[in-house]
């Protein structure tokens, strides 16, 4: 009589993955150590810029206190400082932006995503994405020369049709407010159409084609289907164009005049944060003129974390939606 041969259980012969040795798992707890602390010198690096504006502008909250905040007057030769009109300039040339911006780019990538063809809507999106590299002293160039022109030319039309407006009065310098959002809109603009365009892309193809099988348009189908299964990434997209918008220095200094005062017309130059920054800090003479201009620098860090944080916000209460 014949006895059976022992089947045999092996890992292999079962087809199951081999259980790892003490190298692997040394080598993932190596990996883990690794990416661990490439997280924790991205968050070091964030709290050492934090302490350093905060060291080098600590003079001056010492000596103006708060009402630095909301002082207008700056005055390097009398060391009066006020960053009140840098936070204007920088939030009203942000908001023109998102205004012009958030429209254009939100309607290109419905169309790229939902209407056009796949060669046109490559071809445009390759384009788009090029636009978001081209350096922002470049487009300060194109708003000098062409931009600075044609809005000193369009300015006296906008008077006379809205200068029952405050925000349309004014001398047609040319320069100021409206020029700044102008090209701040230009400059994020790709990144709003673009980063759209691939969240719309994401939307399941079975949502839109049981829609369309109930006889939507296709408008309906983008309103009813597609925004609000996008709507937290197209949110995401203009906070983080918004991000840009505020910290923007190059082309905003070339054609917003550089003036530290505030005024309700959008024709009227003005000065944001990062741009006096920009222009001042090299000829700082004193040490009050440097510390106020880094308590300026960190009063932008401030706002750029304030407003990614309530964006990240956002964004989790819009997915956590039904």
């Amino acid at each position: 009589m014949t006895t059976a041969a022992p089947v045999r259980t092996s890992s292999a012969r079962r087809g199951a993955a081999p259980v790892p040795g003490p190298r692997e798992r040394a080598g993932d707890r190596f990996f883990r150590l690794v990416v661990t602390a490439f997280a924790a010198l991205i968050l070091l690096g964030a709290a050492a810029m934090a302490w350093q504006l905060t060291r080098g502008s600590l003079r001056t909250w010492v000596d103006i206190g708060p009402k630095f905040l909301w002082s207008t007057e700056w005055d390097p030769v009398n060391d009066s400082f006020g960053a009140l009109p840098f936070l204007y300039g920088t939030f009203v040339s942000s908001a023109i932006a998102l205004l012009i911006a958030v429209p254009l780019g939100v309607g290109s990538a419905i169309f790229l995503a939902e209407l056009a063809p796949p060669r046109v809507s490559n071809a445009v999106s390759f384009a788009i994405e090029l636009l978001a590299a081209v350096p922002s002293v470049i487009l300060g160039l194109m708003g000098v020369f062409i931009l600075i022109p044609a809005v000193r030319a369009v300015e006296p039309g906008l008077t006379r049709a809205l200068g029952f407006l405050p925000f349309f009065r004014g001398a047609p310098y040319g320069v100021g407010l409206l020029t700044a959002g102008l090209i701040l809109s230009f400059m994020i603009l790709p990144y709003i159409a673009a980063i759209t365009r691939e969240v719309l892309l994401t939307v399941p193809r079975s949502l839109k084609e049981a829609l369309y099988a109930l006889g939507a348009t296709r408008w309906e189908v983008v309103r009813e289907v597609s925004l609000p299964y996008a709507r937290s990434g197209i949110f995401g997209a203009v906070f983080l164009s918004l991000g840009r918008a505020l910290g923007e220095t190059m082309a905003v200094t070339m054609v917003i005049g550089n003036t530290p005062k505030i005024s309700a017309s959008l024709f009227a130059p003005s000065y944001t944060m990062a741009a006096v920054i920009a222009n001042e800090l090299a000829e700082a003479a004193g040490d009050a003129h440097l510390s106020a201009l880094i308590a300026i620098g960190l009063v932008l860090f401030v706002v750029t974390v304030v407003i990614n944080g309530l964006a990240r916000l956002m964004i989790y209460r819009l997915e956590k939606r039904p």
